[in-house]
């Protein structure tokens, strides 16, 4: 979909973030075009939990009822495509994509959120979205009063060990190599009677995505019916930081409190902007950036008519 005609804002990204800024654009009157490349981080689990009336819903379900909701205002349009470069300046971008596109917008949103870095232990794969997973948030009410393993090390065992403590009492620390835990943490998860494993992970023993044991190189078997794990995840897309955004040392888009970012006419929302990686603060996040592009566009027009 090549557009001749300058529009409102481009949104790189079709999931919770950008589709709710793309209802409250639309419903601003403002010409809006998703770009969305059609492979979701949340595509391999079954269902999105803690989003106030869509509790349960699959990832898929999701994105087509917001479309079909979206679809009522004419001035936003969708492609399922990537953008793979971005030139030009506020006022005037202009995106290339992958198919050979070339589009134009006053401004770009980045709602291109987190994807995760291959697993590198043998089976997590397998087992990740069915019994494996990265929120106890999103999935710990699934797993409540199971034995669980958790797959962590240093200050993120210790984040996620009284975290899951909310879910069940019945959970051991896999480090999967040195643990790099102060003496004063080891103590503290003994204090709480938490096992911790340091031995590292040989494969993850399950059966119809469903994990049974988790299997550790000095023979140890640990049973389990869950895993959580923390991921590694790198943003969604190169182009924020390509296009000169500043970034986090975790890899996300620094933005301030209405979504911008360094750059003038380029903003970001969702999980690529935020360290709290739901739905529903996803959503929340995008319909708060909108409302900010949104005045930002009334006040320039409001002015050039001065």
């Amino acid at each position: 979909m090549t557009t001749k005609q300058l529009l409102d804002v481009a949104i790189i990204g079709g999931g919770p973030a950008g589709l709710n800024a793309a209802l409250v654009l639309g419903r601003a009157r403002k010409h809006v075009i998703v770009i969305d490349e059609g492979r979701p981080r949340n595509a391999v689990t079954h269902a999105t939990h803690g989003f106030l009336t869509r509790d349960g819903i699959s990832p898929g379900d999701f994105r087509q009822i917001a479309r079909e909701e979206i679809s009522r205002y004419p001035s936003v349009s969708f492609t399922q495509d990537t953008a793979v470069a971005i030139t030009g300046s506020d006022g005037y971008f202009i995106i290339k994509t992958a198919q050979g596109n070339s589009i134009s917008s006053k401004k770009v949103l980045f709602a291109v959120g987190m994807k995760d870095r291959p697993l590198d232990i043998p089976g997590l794969v397998e087992v990740y979205g069915k019994s494996a997973f990265v929120c106890p948030y999103c999935d710990g009410w699934e797993l409540r009063d199971q034995p669980l393993v958790i797959i962590a090390k240093g200050a993120d065992a210790m984040h996620l060990a009284p975290l899951i403590s909310g879910w069940t009492s019945q959970f051991t620390i896999c480090t999967n190599g040195p643990d790099e835990l102060t003496e004063a943490q080891r103590e503290e998860l003994q204090r709480h009677h938490v096992p911790v494993f340091d031995s590292p992970i040989r494969f993850i023993d399950a059966s119809e995505g469903i994990v049974r044991q988790v299997v550790l190189e000095d023979g140890a078997a640990i049973p389990c019916r869950g895993i959580f794990f923390k991921p590694t995840l790198v943003t969604g897309s190169d182009l924020p930081q390509a296009m000169g955004c500043s970034m986090t040392e975790m890899g996300a888009v620094v933005v301030d409190d209405f979504g911008k970012t360094s750059v003038p006419g380029v903003y970001s929302a969702g999980d690529a902007a935020s360290r709290l990686h739901q739905a529903v603060a996803a959503a929340s996040m995008g319909a708060l950036v909108a409302a900010a592009m949104n005045n930002e566009m009334n006040l320039e027009a409001w002015r050039r008519n001065e």
